[in-house]
């Protein structure tokens, strides 16, 4: 046993010293390794202990778990020591000038084009005195369709296939889907209505949502803006007015809008909203060459982006329907409102000239650099 204790004591005197004179934190980290690791000196020591009689062995342990302890201190002791030394070595030196520009060590990110084209319509809407909304992507089937007025057998839903998360069963054996993955942002209007309670409200909803859809113009997750406007007297024609200062906005001032007939669950009357072709003016033509010497008129080729027609189609829309304005919590016979919703790939491919859905979710530099 005495040798044993001797050997502790040793090795607690060649730390003390050693540590002491430890000239940085890679020395002390070898020292470390020496007396504590597995293979250490203090390691070495205690398996000798298997020699001793049981009732010595708790006296040597009790020595060794003090010089263990002490090996710690002085090592935690130096490490303090040496990271106070660095700081007033750094304290000491020339000073940093916090004024000069910084330096581009990486090159610059780049804003999606999504993410661009979102933020943009976000920005016209909000001075135009709207807020921006958001909500669940994981959705109730109330929220995502009865309460849009589209109850569980309308054709409507089949327009709309989605994921399910939860899916309990109807007597037929149908999926109920009351819990899902929502296909539009139109949730967040009905949430926004209970929320707010009292008209007018104006708010659009930017967000991803999910169908089952994959191919060069549709993909299973996109983007959407929706937007709400609800109070007393609304009509058609203030509809009419806000797409029409949005697309001026977003694609140009001298955009045109043009809005057809159409059908939408949620909205009575509804309408699909074009916009003249920003490619050929609205003309359907593209000009090849100007006007010849010889008074020959100009030679034009057909448009590509709006398949000659001179419209493009950007948004639905259309004035909330009574039963929607009910489910929100409104009374239909007060108070009228409209409703409007875009996709924000095809804005954003509509003002950059993409022309594959795909191209956004492919992470590719040589597309994302472009913006």
């Amino acid at each position: 046993m005495a040798d044993l204790l001797g050997q502790l004591e040793a090795l607690a005197k060649g730390a003390r010293e050693a540590i002491g004179s430890a000239a940085d934190e890679k020395a002390l980290e070898d020292l470390r390794v020496r007396f504590l690791g597995k293979k250490g000196e203090l390691s070495a020591v205690l398996r000798g202990m298997g020699a001793l009689p049981a009732e010595e062995r708790p006296r040597v342990g009790e020595v060794a778990n003090r010089v263990r302890d002490e090996v710690e201190a002085l090592l935690a002791g130096a490490k303090s020591r040496l990271d106070a030394r660095k700081l007033e070595a750094e304290l000491a030196g020339p000073p940093i000038d916090v004024t000069l520009p910084g330096r581009r060590v990486l090159p610059r990110g780049h804003r999606h084009p999504i993410t661009r084209a979102t933020e943009d319509i976000s920005a016209i809407f909000a001075r135009l005195g709207y807020e921006v909304a958001s909500g669940p992507e994981i959705e109730l089937d109330w929220f995502n369709f009865e309460a849009l007025n589209i109850p569980p057998d309308h054709p409507a839903r089949d327009m709309q296939d989605t994921f399910y998360v939860e899916a309990s069963t109807l007597g037929d054996g149908a999926p109920d889907g009351s819990v899902l993955l929502r296909t539009h942002t139109s949730p967040v209007q009905i949430r926004a209505m209970q929320r707010l309670g009292v008209p007018p409200v104006r708010i659009i909803c930017p967000g991803r949502v999910y169908r089952s859809d994959y191919d060069q113009t549709h993909s299973p997750m996109f983007h959407q803006v929706e937007g709400l406007c609800v109070g007393e007297g609304i009509t058609f024609a203030d509809l009419k007015g806000t797409l029409a200062a949005f697309a001026r906005a977003y694609f140009g001032e001298g955009t045109r809008t043009r809005f057809r007939p159409s059908y939408f669950p949620f909205v009575e009357p509804g309408a699909e909203v074009d916009v003249s072709c920003s490619i050929c003016g609205g003309t359907g033509r593209i000009p090849v060459r100007a006007q010849g010497q010889a008074g020959e008129p100009p030679q034009t080729r057909r448009c590509g982006t709006c398949k000659e027609t001179g419209w493009l189609e950007v948004l639905g829309a259309g004035m909330v329907h009574p039963k929607v304005l009910e489910n929100g919590g409104f009374d239909p016979k007060r108070y009228s409102g409209f409703a409007f919703g875009m996709g924000v790939e095809r804005m954003a491919m509509l003002r950059y000239g993409i022309d594959d859905l795909r191209l956004y979710f492919e992470n590719d530099l040589r597309f994302l650099e472009q913006f």
